[in-house]
């Protein structure tokens, strides 16, 4: 019997959607890729020294103009999609604080919000190292397509719940 094991980290988002009544109008489970700059920051940060991030951030993706995302993605380089920043009150993306892991998982113990200011189409979501909204520096973590768009209102609010494992 062989105590080998194959890894393959892989994420997953959970978002609830509630309209400006607190109504929920929406659940959404979104599997993520991860990128190969982020890949290879955990692999050089737990195996060549490299330094830790300590701090990542939660962005969204507009519809308009999307046509792909890729495994070559770079915060400076996305050719095939726009990150929405204006459409939301925050003041700075938010930032996705990690629990401990247990079992194999990291999760953040409290959601990540966005509260909505415009009404917008949602394509997908990513995560990144730096917390400017519409910056295009820092560390792409990974991204991720809803299975269909969602529509988001002034006044929703997008509750994100992001889970790696291995």
């Amino acid at each position: 019997m062989s105590n080998q094991e194959k890894m393959s980290l892989k994420g997953k988002f959970h978002i609830e959607h509630y309209n400006k009544a607190g109504q929920l109008i929406g659940k959404y489970e979104v599997p993520n890729g991860i990128v190969d700059v982020g890949l290879n920051h955990i692999l050089e940060t737990e195996f060549n020294g490299g330094t830790p991030i300590t701090a990542w951030y939660i962005g969204l993706v507009d519809n308009a103009g999307f046509s792909a995302f890729a495994n070559a993605d770079i915060m400076s380089s996305h050719a095939g999609w726009v990150e929405t920043h204006t459409t939301y009150s925050q003041a700075t993306r938010p930032e996705w604080t990690a629990g401990t892991a247990a079992s194999r998982a990291i999760t953040n113990a409290a959601t990540v919000d966005f509260s909505m200011t415009a009404t917008i189409t949602v394509h997908g979501i990513f995560i990144t190292s730096v917390n400017t909204k519409g910056g295009t520096t820092g560390t792409l973590w990974s991204t991720a397509a809803f299975a269909s768009n969602v529509t988001a209102n002034n006044g929703d609010t997008l509750k994100v719940t992001y889970t790696v494992s291995g």
